[in-house]
């Protein structure tokens, strides 16, 4: 809870800069970019998060991949504060954070669609295009392919979950017939 709100009250601030900026999905993007270098790297990860090792290290080790990835100056120096702070073991946590913010900002929402068997591109077009009828929002959707489910369709918008799904009504009609007997 307590590293949620700081990475909350740095996600903050780093919007307040991409917003003088009007650059919150570039930002957003290096940051992502970087998240994922430290999460690809086990030892990568270690080294920043782990309080043995020094400071000193840690920075120069993010200076050189800073070096070597194309990523601005203001997203730099916000990741060289996190070095500093100790807080770059967070980093995933504020780019979510970070997220949230630039959705709203941005009219967007996340929809995770999960199916037995792949959409047609027409019939994701209009899923696409229903889900921002009823959000109001611009959808950005990702389909999953779930082969448990059987048949139908599980969407997610947020944290409400639209659950069409074969096994959850063969699900719902055992639980009604074990009650009736």
């Amino acid at each position: 809870m307590i590293s949620s709100n700081i990475a909350k009250r740095y996600a903050r601030a780093f919007f307040k800069i991409a917003a003088e900026d009007g650059l919150y999905e570039k930002y957003y993007n290096e940051l992502s970019l970087f998240s994922s270098i430290i999460n690809e790297s086990k030892d990568l990860k270690e080294l920043l998060i782990n309080p043995v090792f020094d400071q000193a290290e840690k920075s120069a080790v993010v200076n050189s991949l800073l070096k070597k990835v194309a990523i601005s100056n203001v997203t730099a120096n916000f990741l060289r504060l996190l070095v500093d702070k100790r807080r770059i073991g967070i980093l995933p946590d504020i780019e979510g954070c970070y997220r949230k913010l630039m959705d709203d900002v941005l009219k967007k929402i996340r929809v995770d669609v999960k199916t037995a068997f792949p959409l047609s591109a027409e019939l994701s077009e209009k899923l696409q295009k229903r889900m921002e009828e009823l959000t109001g929002k611009k959808v950005e959707m990702a389909i999953l392919r779930d082969a448990s489910l059987l048949g139908g369709i599980v969407v997610g918008v947020g944290d409400t979950l639209y659950d069409g799904s074969i096994k959850t009504q063969l699900h719902n009609i055992r639980y009604l017939l074990g009650e009736e007997i």
